[in-house]
Order: C-alpha cells, then structure tokens, then sequence
C-alpha cells in the first residue's frame, strides 16, 4: 500500500468531514489553474526607438484590447467548460465571491465538475490596455444603479429582495464596478471572446447584462459556442440581434430606446443551432412606470421574449424564463450575487441537463 496516497486521502476525508459542521465549505480541490492574456491588436507607432529619449513612443509598440482570462479546472472535470463574460461597468469579480462572502457562481460550479473560465473584458479590469484614450472621471452614480440594479427605491431596498440586505453588502456590489480605459465596443470584445473560444474549445458561454449582446457576437464568430446562458441581457442601442427584415418595433422606455440590430438571415441562423437559455429576476413593471430600472428591464425582457420567439421560429431553440412566474421571487439584476444564487445554478445546471450540456 502507498501510504503517500493513503494519508492524503485521509486528509481529504478529515477535512470534508470537518467541513460538515457547517462552519466551512467542503474542499475545493483544483486540477489545474492559471490565467492568460488572448485576442487583441498591436498599435506601432512610426520613427526610431532611442534608449536616450526611452519615454518617446517613436518606433514601439502597444499590446491592447485583448482580454484577461483566469481559469480553474477541477478534479474529475466535465467536457464541457463554462465561460464567463460580465457585464457593463463590471469585471471578473461578477462570478466570484457574492457581497455578503458567500460563494458565487465561479465556485458553486466548479464544485459541480465545471470548468470555469473567468474574464475581464476588453479595456476594463485586468485586461485594461486600450488602443483608444477615454476621460476618466470619478462616476458618481450610485442612485442611478441602485434603480437600474433593481435594490429598491432609493435608499429603501424591497423589503422582499434577495439581495443582502446589510449596508456593507451594497457598499461592496458598489466598488466591483470598474471604469473603462477606451471606448465601450461590443465588436472588440467579442473578437476576443472568439479568440478565447478558440483557445478552450467547445464551451457553454454565461453572460450578464450588457455581456448579453457580445455573447450572441460570439456565438457568430466561433461555432465552439456549444449553448448561452444570459442572465438578464440589457444594455445601450442593440442587445438582440434579428434577421434582417424582421425586426421588432423599436420600444422606448425611461431608460432609453431599446431596438433590434439587424444581420443577414444566414448569420442569424447561426443562433439556430444552439441551445439559448434567458433568465430575468424580478421587481420587473408589467406597463410604462417612470423608474428607470423596473422599465429598462420590461422592455429588455420583451425584446428578449421577441428575440427567442425569433429564434424558434427558425428552428433553434431559446427560452426565456421570468423567475417570479416559476415561483422564485425577490431577485435583482445581480442574480449570482442574490441570496438564493444556488438556486439560480441549480436552475441553470437542469437547463444544461435537459440540452446535454452537462456532459
């Protein structure tokens, strides 16, 4: 007998077993990890490089617009790995430990036999070298988000969300966010996505928010895109994409106009071919309201039942799932980070299932 082996089983047993009282997590053990830079564009500046005048960007060049990437794959991995995109103003920090110090999404699935791969988007987070300047300001916006994040009326959370309802909490989901160092384009993220795809092979794509739109780009451009999962889609201008021709009305709402962005009929059909699963929380209007988050999110989630009844009429296979009509209540924008987000990944992992995601 290797008795090596036998007592770091023995190890792994004691502490599994001490994880049971409830005082800590079961172990967490990981194969492999690491991370890496992928996609991007290299800007070269003309004229000669001289040590004298070393600050002078004559004749060198700028590695920008790629994405950053931190991966864990764990023990007895599954095939298919899951692929994080976050959404605006966010970064990796998206799927990692909730506000209040529980475990997010990044862990509950790894837990699950998922690889997990984690990214900051093109020019934001670990991944901030741009190729194009912005100003930056400080953003003073937190009433803003605490509507568009759907919390509560200002200061007030509802009195029935999931989210945490202590103030360090909601202090902590204010600093994840994170600035962006160049221009915002969908287009350039989901080069780099594609990159990504490329490098991981087939894959289930996770998007948030306004991770949405470059999600389906994605899917466009890699066809290792094997399924999407979008929890609550949204952004500016485009989020769902649509067969040129057939386009649904343009809807405003308080938070702005919201409309379709239209590709040739064979591109979209690439959509078709993959299994599309969208889920919104709740605290959603059913009519116009003024508050600016409830509306935004009624008009994201029309589109987004349009764009799947699109999808399926195609062939393809897209659900949309508001969770108050299943029975699961109380949740924000930031469904990972809500207190019932083991829920929300049993929800997601069924979906798997049912389309042999899981595998």
């Amino acid at each position: 007998m290797n008795w090596k082996y036998l007592c770091v089983a023995c190890l792994i047993w004691s502490t599994a077993t001490f994880a049971q009282d409830g005082k800590h997590p079961a172990p967490l053990v990981i194969q492999e990890q690491g991370s890496f830079m992928v996609g991007g564009t290299i800007v070269e500046t003309s004229g000669t490089f001289k040590f004298s005048d070393y600050l002078n960007p004559a004749g060198q060049k700028a590695y920008a617009d790629h994405a950053y990437v931190f991966y864990q794959i764990p023990v007895n991995v599954r095939k298919l790995p899951l692929v994080f995109l976050h959404g605006g103003g966010q970064s990796g920090k998206t799927w990692e430990t909730t506000p209040d110090g529980r475990e997010g999404f990044q862990n509950i699935f790894l837990r699950r036999q998922y690889g997990c791969y984690i990214v900051d988007q093109p020019r934001r987070g670990r991944a901030g070298s741009s190729s194009q300047s912005v100003n930056l300001q400080p953003q003073c916006i937190d009433k803003m988000l605490f509507s568009l994040f759907r919390f509560g009326q200002y200061p007030e959370l509802y009195p029935d969300t999931q989210f945490p309802k202590d103030p360090a909490s909601l202090e902590q989901l204010q600093r994840w966010a994170t600035p962006d160092t160049g221009p915002y384009d969908d287009y350039v993220t989901s080069d780099a996505m594609a990159a990504l795809f490329d490098k991981t092979g087939a894959a289930v794509l996770v998007s948030h928010s306004r991770g949405g739109h470059p999600g389906w780009l994605t899917a466009l451009k890699s066809p290792n895109v094997k399924g999407i999962i979008s929890l609550e889609p949204g952004g500016w201008k485009y989020v769902f994409p649509f067969p040129e021709g057939e386009l649904p009305e343009p809807v405003q709402s308080a938070y702005g106009l919201h409309q379709g962005e239209p590709i040739p009929l064979e591109e979209f059909k690439k959509l078709t071919r993959i299994p599309i699963l969208i889920i919104y929380g709740d605290f959603i209007a059913d009519s116009p309201v003024d508050d600016i988050g409830q509306d935004q999110w009624r008009v994201e989630m029309q589109m987004a039942r349009a764009f799947a009844e699109t999808v399926n009429r195609h062939g393809g296979n897209a659900k949309v799932i508001h969770l108050p009509e299943i029975g699961i209540k109380g949740n924000t924008h930031f469904l990972m980070a809500d207190q019932n987000n083991v829920e929300i990944a049993d929800l997601m992992e069924t979906w798997m299932t049912e389309n042999s995601l899981e595998k």
